[in-house]
């Protein structure tokens, strides 16, 4: 049954930013829609996976008013993620009413508005996510290679993927690749992603892999520090420091042969929480302050109290004050033999990606 999503109303710019103890403004949310995901990454899910049952995940109409309460309160960029977010069905009804709040009038106040995605039914919704608003897309891919491709996602066809982002660039959207890092896997593709993305005009950027949720592969042994993957790049790429920022944790660097941006998102070796500015919104509606830390806040349990069904705009705006008020310094994140276990029980894509 199709969902109707609250129209957009008139509303005041933010007057009161959401701050952290650390004198830090949140401006980023990263909302998952689902956990579903028709791939099974070794890294990010076990084989057998239990999925939420759909009662437990927020509406849209829900997913709408906690994402306005953030705009309102000066969160000018909204990624979507999963699990897979393609799949959450009216997914294109939520990005085009998140859409509606993008530009600079009064009642507006988005600056950007994007999407995480693993590409396997981008074909179909490439155009109908220009139409939202949207102007560049993240695609997690870990090889070029379709039996590797298969072995890494346990069940995924890549040229199903190559289909996507080929529908991606024919729509006009801005693709940036994905990769994670992982020793004995892809990492002798570090130079052929370099080559493939910069043919497509495609940017790159690659991961470390984190401890979030049991898996059946070993971490440690998975684990490879991206000094290491820039170190083999610098050796046949010319790689200068770049001053371009997306508002994520991500610092980039200009390839001159290829005139694109390479990143590196490195969690482990060195992280990025002195400047974090985001949080996570899970698909049942838990926001988590931190990636590597269990703090949270109960939203979905805001949106559907009594004071909740009567205000949500001013229940969700107590709730913020009080839950970024809690957002914690940085996360503990280590891989060793000795902390070979995920640092928190959560997958990522419960978390949202």
């Amino acid at each position: 049954m199709t969902q109707t999503l609250p129209s957009p109303v008139a509303r005041t710019p933010a007057r009161r930013p959401l701050i952290d103890p650390f004198g830090r403004a949140v401006t980023y949310l990263r909302i998952s829609v689902t956990d579903r995901c028709d791939l099974r990454c070794r890294y990010c899910m076990a084989e057998d996976m239990t999925f939420l049952p759909r009662k437990d995940l927020l509406s849209l109409e829900e997913l709408t008013h906690v994402a306005n309460a953030f705009i309102d309160r000066g969160v000018t960029k909204i990624r979507i993620t999963g699990g897979e977010p393609l799949h959450r069905r009216g997914i294109i009804s939520l990005m085009d009413t998140l859409g509606s709040r993008m530009g600079p009038a009064p009642d507006q106040g988005l600056e950007e508005l994007t999407l995480t995605t693993n590409a396997t039914r981008l074909d179909e919704f490439a155009q109908d996510l220009v139409g939202a608003g949207v102007r560049r897309v993240n695609v997690s891919l870990d090889t070029l290679r379709s039996d590797r491709f298969h072995h890494i996602t346990r069940r995924g066809d890549l040229s199903k993927v190559i289909r996507g982002l080929d529908a991606a660039k024919a729509a006009g959207l801005r693709v940036k690749i994905n990769t994670v890092a992982l020793r004995g896997v892809n990492d002798d593709e570090v130079d052929e992603l370099m080559a493939w993305c910069g043919e497509r005009g495609f940017d790159l950027t690659f991961i470390e892999t984190m401890p979030l949720g049991a898996v059946d592969d070993d971490r440690v042994d998975r684990y490879m520090p991206l000094t290491e993957v820039r170190d083999r790049l610098a050796r046949h790429w010319t790689l200068t420091d770049s001053a371009h920022r997306t508002g994520g944790p991500a610092r980039y660097m200009d390839c001159a042969q290829t005139g694109t941006r390479l990143g590196f998102i490195t969690p482990l070796s060195h992280n990025f929480c002195e400047g974090c500015n985001r949080v996570r919104l899970t698909c049942t509606g838990t926001l988590y302050l931190c990636l590597g830390q269990d703090d949270s806040a109960d939203l979905r349990a805001v949106l559907r109290s009594p004071e909740g069904r009567a205000n949500p705009k001013a229940a969700l705006d107590e709730a913020l004050d009080e839950a970024i008020g809690r957002k914690p310094e940085g996360h503990d994140f280590i891989i060793d033999r000795e902390h070979a276990g995920p640092a928190v029980a959560r997958h990522m894509s419960t978390t949202g990606g």
